[in-house]
């Protein structure tokens, strides 16, 4: 059975994106684009909310996106994509699907096919909605060092405690922080 990852990178403060969706406080390098590949690499699908995907979509299914980074471009447009959104009709980027109802039922679905681990990127609604599901194995969470002072922060509306166990830490050479966690067994 897969696990449910969630991906994402943060500030300091805790915003995984600025306002307006700003995300050119991304701290990047060749050592951060070695790491996504090897990431990209290891799993067999991705889940994003409507928000996330529609900027994905825009971005890395474009020339602009494949001539700034044709590795991840490809891994990002070959990659199976599940889409959760209760707005959306139908989504058309490559070897995308659309989940608008019996979400939870689905990922554990997805979940038990696959053979590879699946990532969230982004999407902090529905990462948020999915606390407390049990359906999120590992959390992962590269902070940045820079403060924002304003944002979206990753985590919002969470009604519960979700008791973590620090599964690995990992430090870049341009000052990122990765730090893996797991629900903690009896939360």
């Amino acid at each position: 059975m897969a696990k449910l990852i969630v991906f994402n990178l943060i500030t300091l403060d805790g915003f995984f994106e600025g306002p307006n969706h700003d995300l050119s406080w991304h701290n990047v390098d060749k050592e951060f684009n070695e790491f996504a590949i090897e990431n990209l690499n290891s799993i067999g699908g991705l889940v994003f909310g409507r928000v996330t995907y529609q900027l994905m979509a825009s971005y890395w299914s474009t020339k602009q996106g494949f001539e700034d980074d044709p590795l991840v471009a490809a891994k990002m447009n070959s990659l199976p994509k599940y889409i959760v959104s209760k707005t959306l009709d139908k989504v058309e980027w490559n070897n995308s699907k659309l989940i608008k109802e019996s979400i939870t039922d689905e990922i554990r679905k997805l979940k038990s096919s696959s053979n590879k681990d699946i990532d969230i990127f982004g999407s902090g609604k529905l990462i948020s909605s999915l606390i407390g599901t049990d359906l999120i194995d590992e959390f992962r969470v590269l902070v940045n060092p820079v403060i924002l002072g304003k944002g979206i922060p990753l985590f919002t509306n969470i009604n519960e405690k979700l008791k973590l166990e620090l599964v690995n830490t990992r430090s870049f050479k341009n000052g990122n922080i990765l730090l893996s966690y797991k629900p903690a067994a009896g939360k």
